[in-house]
């Protein structure tokens, strides 16, 4: 599909004019007029692009499908991290950076890794080929899971929706080698190919863990018909959506009673779980695996079992392994070229198991204690304004008022890291097996997410790693979350103006903390219920703003896409938290400089452009155009902007123009 540029379309269009009009003759004597260049964006005819003019030029696509100043402070995290890495490995400083210097080393030592060859798993593997009857099946289950690798079905910690103060223990489905149960029952001609492909990847693993070559193709058939018997038990993907429709509170007594041959009660106290109650929200898939241990041989169980440790260890093992999983996993599922450089594929590994001892010290590296006090002075400020917001907006009911006050007060901020440390008591680790040590890293994790099970232990840790940058509004714990990545340009620069800090960083945490207060942070009350606390008319008011904001994205035209307008239905929620977020930034930064100057002011919106800065290809742009809910930048920066006369007044922008729109068209979220 070809699309005709707008700059010459418009050269088009002024030849033809000149070919119609009476001095067309005389021009041909004449030398051809240069075209006129289309005018400089301006701060009153394109914020975006006057702002961001530098980094725009400086940062062309280059054959990536995206290029933004996020994306820029996202590999900046990762080389943060792999500094951090380097350094632990050579010069470790304390017990933490030992560990992890290890682990770093033992994964990039590759000739080690060959000449360790299937010995890490070694052990597991010997205790799956002790089992012999079919009591011994659930401790095997059981001590798998321990060491981070789930079979038969996923055991984790999540919010209790009965009670959000606490954690509790989610049995639910899982046990799968591919990533949907459909994939085991449907009969189309990609469903029977991908089967093929899978069925291949099964024999290889299984031939590299113990399995005589003339039994491949049985023992392949073997897994493959447990996995579809549980399949068949298993939800639809879209079943799984709606957190309320899989949960499903029961008592850990009647758990133990009601899956004897599962021994469920006794896998709680081998994961360290001491709770009362769990989610059990499947008890047909349950029943199903409970049956399975009584009917099926053990000696299929035991073959499953096998290779669900060697696919899950695969990627962390010797070079066999490593090529059977991409070929099916990299290759067929995920439809890669070529699996990662081996030092990205080394930090995703210590990522998945010992992020959060990468996040302790990420933060302890790279966040000055500086930066933190002056994140949590801006949020706090931030917070301020808002409740002054809210105190002043017209559509909210006094009795809605109060619950919003209440819910601000008990709002938590918490910066860098989380606020409840984690026990790194970890068996030290070597750089003589990089498997095993993937092993010990996974064992710690998942001691330490069991941890989170039970009365008083919801805020135990984030779902979000320190050195992942992020900055968002918890819902459920009513706290706001902001990583130590995230501190760091463009969000949060010190060396900038002190307006721009509230510019950006500032108006980012106000688009968040707008989440407890809108449509979405309605359903949990101050008390953390789970209950609606808004009333008819403020539904009401909040659907027709949504309608009006929605409207004005819907006007504007998609970067890059001919004849594509913006989804306004669909971006609507974050541009409204956008706009909010910028309304109250705004005014916290004018309660902390009021004689702030001109040059000042321009900072700060200088400051929220910055944020967006973005090159898209035209296929990035279709996907986010379709899919997306975030605006793209050009509109992210300047349809909030449009919106606030603050910003007509720093530049001198009149009423009418394409960054300052008349008052009555003005859209407010805190009137």
């Amino acid at each position: 599909m070809s699309t005709l540029r707008p700059l010459a379309c418009a050269l088009a269009l002024s030849l033809i004019a000149g070919l119609a009009s009476p001095a067309a003759d005389a021009a041909k004597k004449k030398a051809a007029a240069k075209p006129k260049a289309p005018a400089a964006a301006s701060a009153c005819t394109d914020f975006y692009a006057s702002a961001n003019a530098d980094w725009l030029r400086a940062n062309p696509l280059s054959g990536a499908g995206s290029v933004s100043t996020l994306d820029q402070l996202a590999a900046n995290a990762r080389k943060q991290q792999l500094e951090l890495l380097n350094s632990a490995m050579t010069s470790p400083q304390g017990n933490v950076q030992k560990l992890l210097g290890d682990f770093w080393a033992s994964g990039l030592d590759e000739a080690a890794v060959e000449r360790d060859g299937a010995q890490p798993i070694a052990p597991l593997l010997s205790r799956i080929g002790a089992i012999k009857k079919a009591k011994d099946i659930p401790a095997s289950i059981a001590a798998l899971h321990q060491v981070g690798i789930p079979v038969a079905f996923n055991f984790g910690a999540d919010i209790d929706l009965q009670d959000l103060e606490r954690h509790i223990g989610y049995f639910s489905q899982g046990g799968l080698g591919l990533p949907d149960p459909a994939y085991y029952t449907r009969s189309d001609n990609d469903t029977r190919q991908l089967l093929g492909h899978y069925n291949n990847y099964v024999q290889k693993i299984l031939a590299l863990t113990g399995t005589p070559k003339d039994k491949l193709a049985a023992e392949s058939q073997q897994v493959i018909d447990l996995e579809t018997r549980i399949a068949r038990a298993s939800k639809s993907l879209p079943d799984l959506r709606d957190p309320r429709a899989n949960y499903a509170r029961v008592s850990v007594a009647d758990v133990g009673k009601q899956y004897k041959r599962l021994q469920l009660g006794d896998f709680l106290k081998a994961q360290g779980v001491s709770d009362d109650s769990v989610s059990l929200a499947n008890p047909q898939l349950f029943a199903q695996l409970d049956n399975l241990v009584a009917t099926l041989k053990p000696e299929q169980w035991k073959t499953y079992l096998r290779w669900r440790v060697g696919d899950a260890m695969a990627p962390y093992l010797a070079k066999p392994f490593r090529d059977a999983e991409f070929e099916f996993r990299g290759r067929v599922l995920r439809g890669q070229s070529a699996p990662p450089a081996r030092q990205q594929a080394v930090l995703d590994a210590v990522t998945l198991a010992a992020g959060p001892m990468v996040g302790h010290e990420y933060a302890a590296r790279y966040l000055p204690a500086a930066t933190d006090k002056r994140a949590e002075q801006i949020a706090d400020q931030v917070r301020d304004a808002l409740s002054k917001s809210i105190d002043a907006d017209s559509r909210f009911s006094d009795a809605v008022k109060n619950e919003a006050r209440a819910k601000l007060a008990k709002l938590k901020i918490e910066v860098g890291t989380p606020k409840r440390d984690l026990d790194y008591t970890v068996q030290p680790m070597g750089r003589g097996s990089f498997g095993s040590n993937m092993l010990i890293a996974s064992t710690w994790r998942h001691r330490e997410e069991m941890k989170r099970i039970g009365r008083g232990n919801a805020d135990r840790r984030w779902d979000v790693l320190p050195q992942e940058p992020s900055l968002a509004y918890d819902i459920a714990q009513n706290r706001l979350i902001v990583t130590a990545a995230m501190l760091q340009a463009p969000v949060l620069d010190l060396s900038k103006p002190e307006a721009a800090q509230y510019g950006s960083y500032g108006a980012l945490v106000g688009a968040e903390l707008t989440h407890g207060f809108d449509n979405r942070g309605r359903y949990v009350n101050a008390k953390q219920e789970v209950r609606d606390w808004w009333t008819p008319n403020e539904i009401a008011a909040w659907e027709a703003l949504g309608s009006r904001v929605a409207a004005q994205y819907s006007a504007e035209a998609y970067p890059g896409l001919s004849g594509t307008k913006v989804n306004g239905s669909q971006v609507r929620d974050v541009a409204i938290a956008d706009q909010a977020g910028l309304e109250i930034a705004w005014n916290a930064y004018r309660s902390a400089a009021p004689s702030a100057g001109k040059d000042a002011n321009q900072a700060f919106f200088r400051a929220w452009a910055g944020l967006w800065a973005q090159h898209l290809s035209p296929e990035v742009a279709a996907q986010r155009s379709a899919a997306g809910i975030h605006a793209p930048g050009q509109w992210r920066t300047n349809v909030p902007l449009s919106n606030l006369a603050a910003f007509g007044e720093a530049f001198g922008c009149k009423a009418g123009t394409a960054m300052q729109r008349k008052a009555d068209q003005q859209i407010k979220i805190f009137p």
